[in-house]
């Protein structure tokens, strides 16, 4: 419960990750009926990297810093383009002061029946969710362990949506939790996609967690990773990866466009890259 996002928000993992979500809600846009998405980890909405706490890691500068000032081919430009304009409405005054959570993200792409879910823990993050958020007749905040959300939430009435688990990793096992997490949801909604964000710092430990989701039976699960630099002798955070549950089908396609300018924007060495990887293929024809 010590965790606290406001010394990483728009890091480069921030960056991939946020980048992913919103390529994944607006494919979940292209059919009329609507959906909803469930943030189990959703933080406190926003974040101010003038404040004292991103300032004193500037993780920031070169992840989003970055990117707005990139220079940036299409049609990377356009994937990106939903992102960057939230970022970019929120600072109307150029650069960039305030930077958009998940929360914060989802909600401003949704669609006048789409329905988010956001729940947070940490009482502190979680009120300032619920005041960020009131009146807001789409947005439901929870104060929960959002480990319980993908048992009790699950299936929404919807049928569609999103499932986004972005966990701080601060406990030992946390790879543990995803994995029994995945398989307890996916009993309860086998349709709905879900997004599972992890850190890569540990590359042993990122390889066993990788086999042991493949060994799981869920037929369709793709792996998206970037790293910003060669790892060391002892774990840091190098990368980030993303494991997807269902991915919309143009989502292999895409990131294979946003991945090698992301990671080349985003490097801190000739050490860095990107994969796409299936670790379950697609499920069998009827």
């Amino acid at each position: 419960m010590n965790y606290d996002h406001a010394y990483h928000a728009g890091n480069f993992a921030d960056v991939v990750k946020h980048a992913l979500v919103v390529r994944i809600v607006e494919y979940l846009k292209r059919k009329d009926k609507p959906f909803r998405v469930i943030d189990t980890h959703a933080g406190s909405g926003l974040y101010d990297l003038s404040g004292e706490r991103a300032q004193k890691t500037g993780e920031w500068r070169t992840g989003i810093g970055r990117l707005i000032e990139a220079d940036l081919p299409e049609p990377a430009r356009a994937l990106l383009a939903p992102y960057l304009d939230i970022v970019g409405d929120l600072n109307p005054g150029g650069g960039i002061k305030f930077y958009p959570g998940s929360p914060v993200l989802v909600r401003r792409l949704l669609r006048g029946r789409d329905r988010l879910t956001a729940i947070e823990l940490h009482p502190d993050a979680a009120f300032e969710l619920k005041n960020r958020f009131a009146g807001d007749f789409a947005t439901r905040v929870i104060e929960l362990d959002g480990w319980l959300a993908l048992g009790a939430h699950l299936p929404p009435k919807e049928k569609r949506g999103l499932v986004l688990v972005d966990p701080p990793y601060e406990i030992d096992d946390e790879f543990g939790r995803i994995l029994d997490g995945l398989r307890k949801a996916h009993q309860r909604w086998p349709g709905g996609v879900y997004a599972f964000w992890y850190p890569i710092k540990d590359q042993k430990e990122v390889e066993r967690f990788r086999r042991d989701l493949a060994a799981l039976g869920i037929p369709r699960i793709l792996d998206a990773t970037l790293t910003i630099r060669a790892p060391l002798h002892y774990p840091r955070l190098d990368g980030t990866g993303m494991v997807i549950v269902n991915p919309p089908y143009v989502i292999e396609e895409e990131l294979s466009v946003l991945l090698p300018v992301l990671s080349g924007v985003l490097a801190e060495d000739a050490g860095a890259g990107w994969a796409v990887k299936w670790l379950a293929g697609e499920a069998p024809a009827d």
